[in-house]
């Protein structure tokens, strides 16, 4: 079996009172059971980025990075776990995709979203825009929760998860092809951007 693809998931919502980590925390037990996986998960709760910064970072800022930027440099593919917040995702996710660049570049980005009515979807439909102009691959199939609140039990378990699992497995699956495809593709030919 070829070595396993380091896969970060990055846990979109900083509001007080977030659904997103139980979510989140789901997803992560299903993603760790698979072998061609080893995950990490980066919460922008716990490891927030500045939302300015000079030319010249004072300590803070410097530690904020160094807790984030090497864990998005050394996976080989993302899944990003988002709620929609007007139509869209939230700022800290948006902040956090903007403060890398080559980080992204030729690696598979898979999603999960929750929310009400759409499930999160039309934010998914805005990120795709996003990791496009990065130079990230998305991937087709996502993992989605409308009305997530009433989805889980008291415990975080989907009620009814043989759908969600099943959207999960397809859509890792994907982030799995690609994310060997273009780990063996930089590594004979490194993408240039």
């Amino acid at each position: 079996m070829p070595k396993p693809l380091r896969l970060a998931i990055i846990v979109g919502s900083t509001r007080a009172g977030r659904f997103g980590p139980v979510v989140a925390s789901w997803f992560t037990r299903l993603a760790e059971q698979r072998a061609d996986f080893a995950v990490t998960v980066v919460d922008l709760a716990e490891t927030p980025l500045p939302a300015t910064m000079t030319s010249d970072p004072t300590p803070d800022e410097v530690a904020q990075f160094a807790a984030v930027s090497p864990k998005f440099a050394e996976a080989d593919a993302f899944v990003v776990v988002t709620p929609e917040y007007n139509h869209s995702y939230p700022a800290a996710l948006k902040n956090a995709i903007d403060w890398h660049f080559t980080q992204w570049r030729a690696k598979p980005i898979g999603f999960v979203s929750y929310g009400g009515i759409s499930g999160g979807l039309r934010a998914v439909e805005h990120l795709r825009q996003v990791f496009a102009e990065l130079h990230a691959v998305t991937v087709r199939d996502t993992v989605s929760f409308p009305n997530a609140g009433g989805q889980f039990d008291g415990d975080g378990v989907p009620k009814e998860p043989e759908g969600c699992t099943r959207a999960a497995e397809a859509m890792l699956d994907q982030v799995a092809w690609w994310g060997r495809a273009l780990r063996d593709a930089n590594t004979r030919t490194p993408y240039a951007a």
